[in-house]
């Protein structure tokens, strides 16, 4: 549900580290399919709202969602974390998901070598309704660094973060390292494709890590409007089986 590296790739595309300070708004689609462990598929549509302020070398961000997920009862839409009864049965559920506020900082912007270097932070607040089984209900915390390198048409991308998860009662969850590596590959001065791999640590003892592969595509109508494609897929347990979203984004 959260590409990590994709929203770096649809900045990257377009070339997003600009002098001048912007803000971006944007939203879209991801839905998702995978059993995760269980017997039967859990489905979730997950509908972002997030608003992005870049100013000198700094970028703050605020994303408030809209969740529905169908399932078995034991499935959350926070990173697909299986935490037994945080719903009462197989059940559809709907309403606002947790929100996620970040910052970042530009380490380095070496426009000769066109080499980018992001550190930031994140925290998810426990905004969705924790009996509806739409959140774990537990604030988690993420630092992490973004990299990202572009030799001709070619952009090399990736990620290296921890994550600290808020334990629900009676859970005990692992932190976990997390990374990305992908490329992009500029079509046109508008439209640009590529390849991105997720990885997690496992965050329980009897769950698996997470791996994820994506392909996204990225089409710039104009300065102002720019569109994101992609579709996802994974191979083990705790990844999704099959998933696809888009991200609009308006930028000021």
């Amino acid at each position: 549900m959260k590409k990590t590296l994709l929203a770096i790739a649809f900045a990257a595309a377009f070339n997003v580290h600009a002098a001048d300070s912007k803000l971006v708004m944007s939203t879209g689609l991801d839905y998702s399919s995978g059993k995760y462990g269980q017997t039967e598929d859990t489905k979730i549509t997950y509908v972002p709202f997030t608003g992005k302020y870049e100013v000198d070398r700094w970028t703050f961000k605020a994303t408030v969602p809209y969740i529905q997920i169908e399932g078995p009862a034991n499935v959350t839409p926070d990173s697909r974390i299986v935490v037994a009864g945080v719903r009462p049965v197989r059940s559809k559920e709907s309403g606002l998901g947790d929100t996620v506020l970040g910052a970042s900082y530009n380490a380095v912007a070496n426009l000769e070598q066109q080499l980018y270097v992001d550190v930031g932070g994140k925290v998810k607040l426990p905004t969705a309704d924790e009996t509806k089984g739409l959140g774990s209900g537990k604030t988690d915390y993420s630092f992490y660094t973004d990299v990202f390198k572009t030799q001709g048409s070619v952009t090399w991308l990736g990620t290296l973060g921890y994550k600290v998860f808020g334990d629900p009662t009676g859970v005990n969850l692992n932190n976990v390292f997390y990374g990305s590596a992908g490329l992009s590959y500029k079509l046109s001065s508008n439209d640009s494709v590529g390849f991105v791999v997720d990885l997690r640590e496992r965050t329980t003892n009897t769950s698996t890590a997470l791996r994820e592969y994506s392909l996204f595509y990225s089409h710039k109508f104009d300065q102002t409007y720019k569109l994101q494609t992609y579709i996802v897929t994974g191979d083990t347990t705790s990844s999704v089986d099959i998933g696809g979203g888009a991200i609009l984004a308006v930028t000021w």
